[in-house]
């Protein structure tokens, strides 16, 4: 059995580093995912500098997460310096190769570190963070075209070996999958050109892992606005963090579900189980 775990960390620096009170909570989602025996741990939005994690990152990475290995990529030039970037920990003795991918996508996109591939005996892993539409959905255009360019190139992995993609996909796919769906047609995430871009991911050949495990329950959600200090409590929130599996795979699901995060608002881990 292979255990996955998936989490936006929103800045591996200031998870680590910082004596916060959102720093304390952040290290107990860390204390916890640890504790789960994982084989592969996904981390989007890592916020790192070009260079990637710095000694003391990294030494504290080993505290909080033993026995892994890890690849990362970060934010390059053009595009803006310690922005989005995603990290991917693995179990000391396996041995992936790594793959950044460009995939033609628009404006800086290629450039933010939001790609990151692994690719191991039986499947390929993508660990991804989507960009996220913007205010006043600023960036929709070029988010439409990534839409289409990532679903092509998960679809051209899958032509190899099946895949298992997971990361903040920033989008609530249905109406269930956000507390009000009502009041955020017109919002980045409930977009129906974002909804559709997922939509044509899955056509192509793939699953939404939670949805094919769990069918239609409803409130349960991934990400809680950190502006409103009541969403967590009142579960007002979104699932828009997946594990996306090739059709091939998908009966051997054996679980997909969303890790406790406790009081921590932003973005809960979640979790794969799949026999592989």
């Amino acid at each position: 059995m292979t255990k996955i775990i998936s989490w936006n960390i929103d800045s591996i620096n200031a998870a680590l580093t910082s004596t916060s009170d959102r720093a304390r909570l952040s290290q107990e989602v860390l204390r916890k995912i640890a504790s789960l025996g994982c084989d592969i741990i996904a981390v989007q939005e890592t916020k790192l500098p070009a260079e990637g994690p710095s000694g003391k990152h990294i030494e504290l990475l080993k505290e909080y997460l033993p026995g892994y290995d890890f690849e990362w990529v970060s934010s390059t030039p053009p595009a803006r310096k310690g922005y989005a970037g995603t990290m991917t920990f693995f179990r000391e003795g396996m041995k992936p190769s790594k793959d950044t991918p460009s995939i033609g996508a628009p404006d800086t996109m290629d450039s933010e570190g939001r790609i990151l591939t692994l690719e191991f005996e039986e499947f390929y892993f993508v660990n991804v963070y989507t960009p996220n539409a913007g205010d006043e959905l600023r960036r929709l255009p070029e988010r439409q075209v990534w839409d289409e360019r990532f679903a092509d190139y998960l679809k051209k992995l899958d032509k190899k070996k099946p895949v298992i993609c997971c990361g903040d996909m920033n989008v609530a796919h249905e109406e269930i999958d956000l507390a009000n769906p009502a009041s955020n047609h017109m919002s980045a995430g409930f977009t129906d050109e974002e909804r559709s871009g997922f939509t044509n991911l899955l056509v192509k050949g793939f699953v939404d892992s939670f949805r094919f495990v769990n069918g239609q329950i409803p409130d349960v959600y991934t990400w809680w606005s950190q502006r409103i200090r009541t969403s967590k409590i009142n579960n007002s929130g979104w699932r828009i963090d997946y594990f996306v599996v090739s059709d091939r795979i998908k009966d051997k699901i054996r679980s997909s579900s969303v890790v406790d995060s406790g009081a921590r608002q932003d973005h809960a881990p979640i979790e794969l189980e799949i026999d592989l």
